[in-house]
């Protein structure tokens, strides 16, 4: 038996509740697989632990993340406590303190599903994001100029290395392969602006792109490749991009996919030298916190995630089959999807669709 110790950090608002459903999941898989069990040791960490302690985690909590297989987190965010310091204080500190430069997100369009755009179905609605997660314009250097009182000159530093970026680039071309789809990678770029990054980026993008002749390649402005991904999604198979261009181009492709309940990510150190981070990208969605509605599929699609890079990718296929099993009646689902369904019973319905495919 192959027994796993995840790091589990619920967060603020609805973290917790659709944390409670990736944990019940994962117990039904450790129930019925026979060869998998998941123990969990839980975290307060988060925007509400700040304002008790005045830190988003404990001062030694990498360390005690470190000892985990991997970790699965909720969600971060309370009104209180600035966007800087809960993106900064813990995202960002696991992020980049376990070299997570991978940051992976999966835009599919699900079955029974009614997306945004109109005439766009499952088949033109299918991308993968590969965002470099710890370099960047995230990077934090830089600084405020202040004189008399008044801030008079802020400076925000974007840093790429090549270390990084080659790497990022070559997982990319790599995950490409491995789709069963068009292999074809987009690079995200703006170097007709950003005369420094954005040209050492599309550099090494033609450098990385000329050992893969199996694969197709094009870089497109930032700007456009939005446009493209409204007008034509059916155009992207894997897109790499920058840490900003990447957070901001996978919401709309949460748009695309209905919704922000269908945002599942990753955060990998393909190197497995330190646990990676799976997480939705839904926010504490405080407006909703304790009403029990919250749509808990991009949690349980983290889940899946996190089954595939512990190689368990065939239990992770069951999952995502329970999951749009689940979507078949739209009446049984949350109301963000037109539904009368709570978070529990959502969890329960996938967790059923679950028991039947492992049985």
């Amino acid at each position: 038996m192959k027994k796993y110790d995840l790091g589990i950090i619920g967060g603020d608002g609805v973290g917790k509740e659709v944390m409670t459903e990736a944990m019940k999941v994962l117990t039904t898989v450790s129930e019925l697989s026979g060869d998998l069990k998941f123990e969990f040791t839980e975290y307060e960490y988060g925007c509400k632990y700040y304002l008790e302690k005045g830190r988003m985690m404990d001062a030694d909590g990498l360390k005690r993340l470190q000892q985990h297989d991997a970790i699965l987190l909720g969600a971060v965010g309370y009104p209180n406590v600035p966007d800087h310091i809960s993106l900064r204080d813990l995202l960002l500190k696991i992020r980049q303190g376990f070299n997570q430069y991978i940051n992976l997100r999966p835009v599919k369009l699900l079955p029974n599903i009614k997306g945004p755009l109109e005439g766009k179905s499952p088949q033109h609605i299918d991308m993968v994001f590969i965002r470099e997660n710890t370099e960047g314009e995230y990077a934090g250097s830089g600084g405020i100029q202040s004189v008399g009182g008044i801030d008079k000159l802020a400076v925000q530093t974007s840093i790429f290395t090549r270390e990084t970026t080659v790497k990022t680039m070559e997982y990319a071309f790599e995950y490409a392969r491995k789709r069963n789809k068009d292999k074809k990678v987009t690079s995200i770029t703006k170097s007709n602006a950003l005369n420094h990054s954005m040209v050492f980026w599309d550099s090494i993008f033609k450098e990385v792109s000329n050992k893969y002749t199996d694969i197709h390649k094009e870089s497109l402005h930032v700007d456009a490749a939005s446009m493209f991904m409204i007008q034509k999604p059916e155009r992207f198979d894997v897109i790499v991009a920058s840490n900003l261009f990447g957070d901001i181009m996978t919401d709309i492709g949460a748009a695309l996919q209905g919704g922000l309940g269908f945002a599942a990510g990753a955060n990998i150190n393909p190197e497995r030298k330190f646990p990676s981070m799976f997480e939705p990208v839904h926010g504490s969605a405080l407006d909703i916190e304790g009403k029990g509605i919250a749509n808990p599929v991009a949690m349980i699609w983290s889940v899946k995630m996190m089954l595939d890079f512990l190689g368990h990718e065939e239990i992770g296929r069951f999952l995502l089959e329970a999951i749009i099993d689940s979507l078949k009646n739209p009446l049984q689902l949350t109301p963000d999807l037109g539904g009368v369904g709570s978070t529990s019973s959502v969890g329960d319905l996938i967790c059923f669709n679950l028991k039947k495919a492992l049985r």
